[in-house]
């Protein structure tokens, strides 16, 4: 990514320094492959020094290579892309980090004649939730996901639960998967993982991989047909439905006799394996983990 840098984001009121945290912000991005461009003609001379320090120096770059330009805008620093704005921080630490890891976020709604749901996923976030299906052991299940996947989670759907509680169930999964697909973007970054997490008696064995190959293997049983107002038979649905649009190979297994540990532990294994699968560091940053080059 080229980055274009106005003079008055680089500038400090005092003429012997730069503007909080630049140095280590424009550093940042030249060492994550970052292309930096900025008219150091229009910086004091104690100023350009700092840079060189730093062996921080702009390049040259036409128009149409330039992706963000970052501004000045009442003293916080703002990167417009080529059509909106991409960041926006109030120092150049926060910045570039913004600029290197952008938060991915995504909302989809499905109406149908059975449910209409709403789904926003912020895979960045730290494990807020707002949920409301209208499932009280639904809603603590995928509260789960959020807390111990540290996502961040808003859904809402109101379904045809006057009639059983299927619809409901599946289509919140069709509309978390493709949240999350969505959100993904280009997967860039991202890892494979697998998870055991035991609960009390219970064990649950979860293996995720971000393929873009759709596929479920599902082994365990329940004793109950339903654990609140929720039927254990969905268990395995939810998981098919997730999988399939979320284009992921995911394998779960557990173990156990209690019919409620069995599926709050297949919940949250699943949210600690998406919570590594998706996190990413300065190491793979750009690299996507496949030999195919795509995911």
């Amino acid at each position: 990514m080229n980055i274009r840098i106005e003079t008055e984001a680089l500038k400090s009121s005092d003429d012997k320094l730069l503007r909080e945290g630049a140095l280590y912000g424009l550093k940042h991005l030249q060492e994550l492959g970052h292309g930096i461009t900025f008219d150091s003609a229009q910086l004091t001379e104690q100023q350009r020094t700092l840079l060189n320090n730093e062996q921080i120096s702009g390049g040259t770059f036409s128009t149409k290579e330039i992706d963000l330009t970052v501004q000045l805008e009442d003293e916080r620093l703002i990167a417009y892309g080529k059509e909106q704005k991409a960041a926006e921080a109030e120092n150049w630490i926060e910045l570039s980090n913004l600029i290197c890891f952008p938060r991915r976020k995504a909302t989809l709604t499905r109406n149908t004649s059975e449910t209409q749901i709403s789904v926003t996923v912020d895979l960045d976030g730290t494990g807020k939730s707002n949920i409301d299906t209208g499932l009280g052991f639904f809603d603590h299940m995928l509260e789960q996901i959020a807390r111990h996947g540290l996502v961040d989670l808003e859904i809402t759907c109101k379904g045809d639960l006057e009639i059983d509680e299927h619809h409901t169930i599946e289509d919140i999964a069709i509309t978390l998967g493709e949240t999350i697909l969505k959100a993904l973007g280009e997967k860039v970054g991202i890892q494979r993982y697998s998870f055991v997490l035991p609960m009390d008696e219970t064990k649950c064995e979860v293996a995720l991989d971000l393929s873009g190959r759709p596929y479920l293997v599902f082994n365990g049983d329940f004793d109950r047909d339903m654990v609140g107002d929720f039927p254990t038979e969905m268990t395995e649905h939810f998981f098919y439905s997730l999988a399939i649009n979320m284009k992921t190979t995911l394998h779960v297994s557990f173990e156990g006799s209690n019919d409620h540990h069995k599926i709050e532990a297949c919940f949250k294994a699943f949210a600690r394996c998406l919570r590594a699968a998706v996190s990413r560091s300065e190491r793979n940053l750009n690299i996507l983990p496949s030999t195919k080059d795509l995911l």
